[in-house]
């Protein structure tokens, strides 16, 4: 309905400068276009976001097939037809090592999806009907009064509510415990990019230190407390002060003692003890929450606290250039911080087609085997980076060694039922396939190689 552009056009002139450009889709067009649209009611700036997003999943692999069939022979694989470049990834970087054969993975999905297609678009069949009856519903009482208790009863009479059941248990077994357990913070990383997926899956551990003194959660940058491009040793003493205060406050010492007065961590036993700068040594109000350390040579290393399931790593280096400004040492604080990350391929991703796709398996596949790395500028310098190795402590009850992990735990948010992708496809029609059902098989399948008894 705008008044200048057909709706074809409209989708050419968005699909080019996505294509062209790969910029963000919601900065593609501003919200002022839309005002031409006949809409019932102004929807919100994330209504037009997702549904650009949304659309444009809708429409790529429409535009691209084409594109593929001029460019690219699809494989015929029992009674499918693969994207060349898809295959080449599941068969040459995803299968070696899972344990899975080639033949048996491809038959198998082919009979996931045989089952699940009908399915799937009987679903999508029943949701349109449903909405169809409530857009009418709504413009059919445009303007007069609102009668919420009508409403209800209509949405139970077509079917979108449904008797409540009843109650149920469900028990659950051999769940990791950063998921049963411990309460920590969750990221959500779109895996198209594997410097996202690195910073998220090493996002298990933060420096504290780093965090008050890059941030302005640390202390303000007033004259000569300043960043800089070098380490500043007063704005260090301003983020060791806040540092201090946070193990006053989940790792309290005895006697009232403060973290700001220690000199030396050292053992006793499997005791933990702090000498203060005034001589006097004191220990932890709650000495269990000392669970391991390490050692280099009689000295301590490391100390491994622990308040509500989490960790804290104090690490201690008197030759660092940090650790040299401090008392007792210390030259950083680390602290577990998330836990757990959600590998994005739906939502903070524009990855329909078979090369789309491939790159995020690919990416999946490397943080399921621990492979997965990058190379990047920033500050005008190449960056390498890679995943974190876990950690090893000697534990303070047993003397024995024992790992904490150096990862997040991920979890993987597959595309939802309404999307379909040409990177598979039934051979005897040509149809698309859901994306979903796509996504749940590759992503098992790279799955394999972190959870089998192999790794």
């Amino acid at each position: 309905n705008s008044p200048t552009l057909t709706r074809v056009n409209v989708w050419r002139n968005i699909y080019s400068s996505y294509l062209g450009n790969r910029i963000q889709v919601s900065s593609i067009f501003s919200v002022e276009m839309f005002k031409g649209l006949k809409l019932i009611q102004p929807p919100s700036v994330r209504y037009y976001t997702n549904f650009l997003n949304h659309s444009f999943r809708q429409v790529t692999p429409i535009l691209r097939n084409r594109k593929y069939s001029n460019m690219a022979s699809y494989a015929k694989i029992g009674g499918l037809e693969v994207h060349p470049v898809l295959k080449g990834c599941v068969e040459n970087e995803i299968i070696p090592g899972s344990g899975i054969a080639a033949g048996k993975f491809w038959k198998d999905l082919e009979t996931l999806l045989r089952e699940f297609t009908p399915k799937n678009f009987a679903l999508l069949k029943k949701r349109d009907s449903i909405q169809a009856q409530i857009d009418a519903y709504l413009l059919e009482r445009k303007g007069k009064e609102w009668d919420a208790g009508a409403y209800t009863s209509f949405l139970a009479n077509i079917g979108y509510i449904v008797p409540e059941g009843p109650e149920f248990k469900v028990d659950t077994q051999n769940v990791d415990a950063e998921i049963s357990s411990i309460a920590g913070p969750q990221l959500v990383v779109p895996v198209d990019k594997a410097r996202f997926a690195l910073n998220a899956a090493n996002a298990r551990w933060g420096s504290l230190l780093d965090a008050f003194y890059g941030t302005d959660a640390g202390p303000p940058q007033t004259k000569g407390l300043e960043k800089g491009s070098s380490y500043n040793p007063a704005r260090g003493a301003e983020v060791f002060k806040i540092s201090h205060k946070f193990l006053d406050d989940f790792f309290p010492m005895t006697e009232g003692a403060k973290y700001n007065d220690v000199a030396e961590f050292k053992l006793s036993g499997s005791s933990l003890q702090m000498v203060l700068k005034n001589k006097k040594t004191v220990g932890l109000a709650d000495s269990n929450q000392f669970v391991g350390f390490n050692k280099n040579g009689s000295s301590l290393s490391n100390v491994l606290l622990k308040h509500n399931n989490l960790h804290v790593d104090i690490q201690i280096d008197r030759s660092s250039p940090v650790g040299s400004t401090h008392a007792a040492g210390v030259k950083d604080i680390f602290v577990e911080a998330a836990v757990t990350a959600i590998a994005d391929f739906e939502d903070s991703v524009a990855a329909v087609d078979a090369e789309d796709k491939s790159i995020i398996y690919r990416n999946w596949t490397g943080l399921m085997k621990g492979t997965l790395a990058d190379k990047f500028k920033k500050g005008g310098k190449e960056v390498s980076r890679v995943l974190n190795q876990d950690k090893s402590f000697v534990s303070a009850a047993s003397g024995k060694e024992f790992i904490l992990p150096g990862r997040v735990v991920f979890l993987v948010r597959n595309v939802g039922l309404h999307m379909m992708t040409d990177a598979v496809k039934f051979a005897e029609t040509g149809q698309m396939v859901p994306e979903g059902l796509l996504d749940l098989m590759i992503t098992a399948l790279a799955s394999f190689h972190d959870v089998s008894d192999a790794a």
